[in-house]
């Protein structure tokens, strides 16, 4: 192969860079560009994604965004907010051409970290570091038709769905105009998690973005919103980066019916993978999510420290962690609506 030109992606790359992630058998709908849009509009981070072109043809791209707090961080990560961003190629030689780029660009920002969320192609001239973060993603292979699809669940499963249902659940797609009910929901039930929430602002950009890449689910109870959710579409791939209940209704099974709406279109509009998302073995998602037939996947993340010098770890052990989320869910809705945005911004899983 002759000289690969590697550069700064730019907005009016963004049809060629879609086009690539969608026809690219690792990509994830968070590789598509509007994953940097979202980013750079909501929280303000600049974004320094790569393509990579061979005679005028896409032969590789890594989105990657810069996240700088002055005397906190400085750190480049591919991607931040999700689970997986790492460098797509159409071999590995031009991974490894990308990830040196990469590491070129976070000196010139004089970043002291760059963190790959999801697997890489071997690599000779740049050391990785392994993050063991214990985590696995929990894929369902999608049948041709949700009528298939159904008839495999065990019994069990299928009378928790009709029980939903037998409740008097209903769930429908949402727009734009639903969002602030949408937010609400999910505000609440991240407060009640001990998790700060991410600003309205954030699905504001998501929704622009993404635009037909995107479906809003929305379970009602006698008119009241208790469940939502967001899926995410690129390829032949289906994600649920976000899903809320209101817990006083989890005894009405809303989950049930908002994951079997999602999984129903995701079969009958030719997808072939759904992703349910990181979990961790033992854990409670992680039962939820096996239930349906999902198996899971490493999720490897990884870490190239710039110049030998070490990533600024977070202080915080799991024990503080866990200290944090229980006080967290006591506070009151407001304050950490207000709070939780001015947070999350700075904390990129």
């Amino acid at each position: 192969m002759g000289k690969v030109l590697i550069k700064r992606a730019v907005d009016i790359d963004s049809k060629r860079w879609d086009d690539y992630v969608n026809k690219h058998p690792d990509a994830s709908p968070y590789h598509l560009f509007a994953w940097n849009k979202a980013v750079e509009k909501t929280y303000k981070y600049k974004y320094y994604s790569l393509i990579a072109e061979y005679k005028s043809a896409v032969v590789g791209v890594l989105p990657l965004i810069h996240m700088n707090l002055p005397f906190v961080f400085n750190k480049m990560v591919a991607l931040p907010y999700c689970d997986v961003g790492n460098c797509l190629g159409n071999t590995p030689e031009i991974v490894e051409l990308m990830l040196d780029k990469a590491v070129m660009v976070a000196k010139a920002l004089r970043a002291n970290l760059l963190e790959l969320r999801g697997d890489v192609a071997p690599l000779s001239t740049t050391k990785l570091n392994k993050v063991d973060n214990n985590k696995v993603r929990m894929f369902l292979d999608l049948p041709t038709s949700s009528d298939i699809l159904l008839k495999s669940f065990k019994s069990k499963l299928r009378s928790q769905i009709k029980k939903a249902e037998k409740n008097k659940l209903v769930f429908r797609w949402g727009h734009f105009s639903d969002l602030d009910t949408f937010y609400k929901v999910f505000a609440e039930n991240m407060r009640d998690l001990g998790s700060p929430v991410h600003s309205k602002k954030w699905f504001k950009m998501i929704l622009k973005f993404y635009k037909g890449n995107l479906r809003m689910g929305l379970v009602e109870h006698s008119g009241q919103l208790i469940a939502c959710g967001i899926i995410l579409t690129a390829s032949d791939k289906v994600i649920v980066p976000w899903a809320s209940t209101l817990k006083k209704y989890n005894r009405l099974s809303p989950n049930m019916l908002l994951y079997w709406n999602f999984l129903k279109y995701a079969s009958d509009n030719g997808y072939k993978q759904f992703d349910f998302g990181r979990s961790t073995q033992g854990e409670g998602t992680y039962g939820f999510k096996a239930q349906w037939g999902a198996q899971p996947v490493p999720l490897n993340w990884y870490e190239i420290n710039i110049n030998g010098r070490k990533g600024v770890k977070s202080p915080v052990n799991t024990l503080k962690r866990d200290m944090v989320a229980t006080l967290w869910c006591k506070l009151p809705l407001n304050f950490a609506n207000f709070f939780g945005p001015l947070i999350r911004k700075y904390i990129s899983l």
